[in-house]
């Protein structure tokens, strides 16, 4: 079988960028070894820059991305869940363009897998080619009780046609704020063993909501329609109301965390069971583009979580790019070494996935991808790096 043979500036192996090594691959991208230039015979592909496995996007809104450049930048999140729900709905071809148009921008930045957000099943369609790796995360909203049954088995007709497709997906709620008491109790039989994500603390407003009842909130429930009355504060942080109920998953994804603080931190460690995996997964880009702030980078930093990289949505972003995410970390936060930002963007997030078996770094036997991240300066990601894909 003929090998392919690739030389870089540096090779993001091991989680550590080291130099004078060569990559060895089959035809179709499987990892063979890597080894130094002396063990190897034959032509050798030289590059500049950093070889690094493929991008995984944790977090991504496919089904959205209609509605790239139809909503205002810097509004709140309020504002911003009230565009997506008022202007979402276009004529079904036109959001499967689109949706096809983003899958390919997707695979030429590079990434090779997504987590992504479905309501519905529109989606299938394009996923069913497996031009992309997808766990589809089937969300489900409903602030009152009374429609809790009518959206539960919503979703689950849902959940059942990706299923049918043999395309891995998992139920999952939107947000603490939309999800009554009665319809997480609906859900919680389906996190066993399953990887699951949820929004969280993407703005100030959803602590305020659930410690006092107050906030921006009563606004959005107002604009929905949503009649409140019946909510009573539960005087907690918000993960402190819902986190206990991810108990039986497997791996569980924490999207956004803009205003999660020590505290909550130190929470959900105490109720993470020993054999789970906790993701704090960080969308920079979309973060500003909504409420233009950006997470605590640092202190998830200090806590050496799981962080890991998603787009959002086209809805929220200009691009579906995570090298684009990690240069907007690199600017905000020059301190984090390129190192850590390509382990959240490659094995950290094919672990929160599930998907580490094939892909997220370079092991023998696996098929992650092959990427040149070109205009480095010296290791470091800079405005004008680029990404392309060699396998």
């Amino acid at each position: 079988m003929p090998y392919r043979k690739f030389r870089a500036d540096y090779l993001f192996a091991n989680n550590k960028l080291v130099e004078n090594k060569i990559l060895i691959t089959d035809e179709t991208g499987r990892i063979a070894e890597i080894t130094d230039e002396k063990n190897v015979s034959g032509d050798i592909k030289i590059l500049k820059g950093i070889i690094c496995p493929g991008f995984i996007n944790a977090h991504c809104h496919l089904e959205l991305s209609h509605l790239k450049d139809l909503i205002p930048e810097k509004t709140g999140l309020v504002n911003f869940v009230f565009d997506v729900v008022s202007k979402r709905y276009f004529e079904e071809n036109q959001i499967l363009r689109q949706i096809a148009h983003a899958e390919e921008e997707m695979i030429r930045n590079g990434i090779v897998a997504v987590g992504d957000i479905c309501n519905y099943a529109i989606t299938l369609s394009q996923k069913i080619k497996r031009n992309l790796h997808y766990h589809n995360f089937v969300e489900i909203s409903g602030w009152l009780p009374r429609i809790a049954e009518a959206r539960f088995e919503k979703r689950m007709l849902a959940l059942k046609e990706f299923e049918i497709e043999d395309l891995p997906a998992s139920l999952v709620p939107h947000a603490p704020y939309s999800v009554s008491d009665v319809l997480w109790q609906k859900i919680i039989p389906f996190f066993s063993g399953k990887t699951i994500t949820i929004h969280n603390q993407e703005s100030k407003d959803e602590d305020l909501f659930f410690e006092k009842g107050e906030g921006d909130f009563l606004r959005m429930f107002k604009k929905m329609n949503i009649d409140n009355s019946f909510y009573r504060p539960k005087k907690l942080r918000s993960p402190e109301t819902y986190f206990h109920y991810f108990s039986s998953a497997a791996s569980v994804i924490l999207v956004h965390n803009t205003f999660t603080n020590q505290a909550d931190l130190d929470f959900i460690n105490r109720k993470t069971g020993d054999k789970q995996l906790i993701s704090f997964c960080i969308c920079p880009n979309a973060n500003l583009y909504i409420e233009d702030v950006l997470p605590p980078v640092e202190l998830f930093v200090q806590n050496n979580l799981n962080v890991v990289i998603g787009t959002d949505s086209l809805a929220s972003n200009h691009q579906l790019s995570i090298l684009e995410e990690l240069k907007t970390i690199s600017k905000n936060f020059p301190e984090i070494e390129t190192e850590t930002l390509l382990k959240w963007a490659t094995i950290n997030g094919a672990r929160a996935l599930q998907m580490e078996s094939d892909l997220g770094s370079f092991e023998k036997g696996k098929t992650p991808g092959i990427l040149l991240i070109e205009n480095v300066d010296d290791k470091k990601i800079t405005e004008g790096s680029k990404v392309k894909r060699l396998l």
